[in-house]
């Protein structure tokens, strides 16, 4: 399992019966995550004095039923800062268990740069930034693309934060697939790609989106505008029924069965009991073996 406990400003404090309890920067956060299906005493005083408490519905959906915090607030990893608000279905803007993908490929940008290259790398669903902010700031001009014109309006705002708003990002809203088309079509190549799609999803022209029926077609799509040169290929999903094996086979037929793939869990530390919450998975195929250097432990 790929973890990172480098945060500062994220703290997965305890998870029980069905929701996390987190601290994000001086906030805490109680949020549902279908992964915990345990139910453990909840000791920690901070379950009864939660800034921010989401709910589901058991018609569906949800809502923040208590929510003293700001419209928006900020933390940081690293040089990175991001900027955090509630949003509809739970979510911060944030995925913190990101970090151990975003220092993987930094290790290979950086070291590509250092080599004299200037790579390039193409974020598809790329949501408020987080990756595209990582790769920028380790030396690499990005393409990010999302059909949601406030996530990348986000993206740009978290950028300007990291100090990284004259970094070299194109940023586009579009339909991913159809993007995909029309660079392959332009001749156009990147060194490293980087994907995390959505389970479900429509594009800003309607277009639908079912992640077990586009997935594998374009991961195809998007290997083909790999450079001669690949450094990378990440492709990340918080789909329950996608395994990271079954995305490795995806990665690996769309290389030809060429480069090294690896396959596994992103995880976060449990403080209360040390041990490793799931939280999404990823396949990371490199041309070489190189691995790059993430923070893991098991």
């Amino acid at each position: 399992m790929w973890t990172n406990d480098a945060w500062e400003d994220y703290t997965l404090l305890d998870a029980s019966s069905g929701e996390r309890l987190e601290r994000w920067g001086k906030y805490i956060l109680i949020r549902p995550d279908p992964q915990v299906i345990w139910h453990t005493e909840r000791k920690n005083p901070l379950w009864r004095k939660a800034d921010a408490v989401y709910k589901r519905s058991r018609s569906g959906g949800g809502a923040w039923t208590v929510c003293n915090v700001p419209e928006s607030w900020n933390i940081s990893y690293g040089s990175l800062t991001f900027q955090l608000r509630p949003m509809g279905f739970k979510h911060t803007g944030l995925f913190p268990e990101q970090a151990a993908n975003w220092d993987w490929f930094s290790d290979i940008i950086r070291k590509a740069a250092a080599a004299g290259r200037s790579p390039a790398v193409l974020n598809l669903f790329a949501y408020t930034g987080g990756a595209t902010a990582a790769a920028a700031a380790a030396g690499a001009s990005v393409c990010h693309v999302d059909a949601a014109r406030g996530m990348v309006q986000a993206a740009k705002e978290n950028l300007y934060l990291s100090g990284l708003g004259e970094a070299p990002v194109r940023y586009i809203v579009d339909d991913c697939k159809k993007f995909v088309e029309r660079e392959i079509r332009r001749g156009r190549k990147y060194d490293g790609v980087i994907m995390d799609p959505p389970s479900y999803g429509r594009g800003p022209g309607g277009e639908i989106w079912k992640i077990e029926d586009c997935v594998c077609e374009l991961i195809a799509l998007a290997a083909s505008l790999l450079s001669d040169r690949p450094l990378f290929f990440l492709v990340n999903s918080y789909t329950t029924g996608l395994s990271p094996a079954a995305m490795g086979y995806m990665v690996m037929l769309a290389m030809k069965n060429t480069g090294r793939i690896e396959t596994g869990e992103l995880g976060l530390r449990v403080e209360e009991t040390g041990l490793l919450l799931p939280a999404g998975a990823s396949a990371r195929w490199t041309p070489d073996g190189h691995t790059g250097q993430d923070r893991r432990r098991r």
